[in-house]
Formats: structure tokens, C-alpha cells, sequence
């Protein structure tokens, strides 16, 4: 199984041998709330329950940080609960899933920037962030929702994320952690400590 809200959607498949059980929904808000109960459905539909599950897979991001954050969460707490492995995917691997090498991927990253990560026949190359429309050197093949007309399409991002979890799930690695490439927009507070009475 695989779920990601790093974006405004809340979006889980679930792969059972050549059976895909996909369902994506758009949302700017409510992710929380809706993917205990999305993931629920999606197993449903599966006809198996929770302990049926051999892995988890999340998607990291780069995106929102609440949504990365609530994904991630989740996750890592479901294969605690579970006994699997959770295994983290980036949303840049999962849009580069499948299709020709060598590619860049380009993603709206907001604020006048773009997420960009290269993937050439040896593999991924350090991702960045760019000023939107110089996005530096790059592949002629472009995937992402920032590339344009010539964008090449792949399949379903979670599903391209389960996808490579599966490939995986031999040697999961460490344990999922949100995937930024922005700092966070929030400061730490400027008000002076409270003062400790004796």
C-alpha cells in the first residue's frame, strides 16, 4: 500500500499481485481528517485488512510540509503498529517512474521557484530549486507540472510510488522522513523565554 499528501490530495493504491486499487482525491485542506479512512476503503475494496499488508509506502515530498508531515507520520506509525517496513519514495522519483532516461523533472514549487531533479541512465542526480523559468542545465526529455506542453506523461504518482516500494521491499532502508528542499516559513518565536520564579 502506498499514500501520499504531499500536494492538495489525498491519494492511496493499493498493489495486489497485477491488481491496482487507486484512489486520489483532490483536497487543499483535510488530509488529516480523510486518510485513515481513505486507506480503510482502499483495503476494503482489496477484500484484505491491515495485517494482509507486506509494506508501506509514503510519499516524502518535496510539497506541502503539513501534508509531507502528516504522510510521514502515518507511516512510520503504521509499521511500527503493523511489524512492516515503511518505506519513503520522493515525489521526484515517483514522476520520473518508468519512463525514458535521461530525464529532468520540473515541479511548481510556488513563490516564482521550481523543484528540479535530473535523472540520467546511472540514476538521480541532487535535486535543487530554481527561479521558475531557468530551471539551469536540464535533459530535452521533461516530466513534471512546471515542464510545459512537452511534459512526458507517466503513470499515477502514488501508484508510481508503490511501484518502486516494491522494488524495495527487500531492503527497505532507513525510516521515512519528509524530503524539503525549502526551509520551513515559519520562524521561532521572538517573544524572550518566561522569567522562573524561585
Amino acid at each position: 500500500m502506498a499514500f501520499d499528501t504531499s500536494a492538495a490530495h489525498c491519494a492511496a493504491v493499493l498493489l495486489i499481485g497485477a491488481r491496482v486499487i487507486l484512489r486520489s482525491e483532490p483536497m487543499e485542506k483535510g488530509q488529516a481528517e480523510r486518510l485513515m479512512p481513505l486507506l480503510e476503503e482502499v483495503l476494503a475494496e482489496g477484500g484484505i485488512g491491515w495485517g494482509d499488508l507486506a509494506a508501506i509506502c509514503v510519499g516524502t515530498g518535496p510539497g506541502n510540509f503539513t501534508g509531507v508531515r502528516i504522510a510521514v507520520a502515518a507511516a512510520r506509525g503504521l509499521a511500527l503498529g503493523l511489524g512492516i517496513p515503511a518505506i519513503g519514495v520522493t515525489r521526484m522519483e515517483a514522476l520520473a517512474h518508468g519512463l525514458p532516461r535521461p530525464l529532468s523533472v520540473i515541479e511548481d514549487a510556488r513563490r516564482g521557484e521550481i523543484y528540479v531533479q535530473s535523472f540520467d541512465l546511472s540514476g538521480p542526480l541532487p535535486a535543487f530549486i530554481a527561479k521558475a523559468g531557468d530551471p539551469g542545465a536540464v535533459f530535452a526529455r521533461l516530466t513534471g507540472n512546471a515542464a510545459g506542453a512537452q511534459a512526458l506523461a507517466g503513470m499515477p504518482l502514488v501508484q508510481a510510488m508503490a511501484e518502486i516500494a516494491r522494488g524495495r521491499t527487500g531492503h527497505p532502508g532507513p525510516r521515512p522522513a519528509p524530503f524539503y528542499l525549502r526551509g520551513a516559513d515559519a520562524a521561532p518565536p521572538t517573544d524572550p523565554p518566561p522569567v522562573i520564579l524561585p
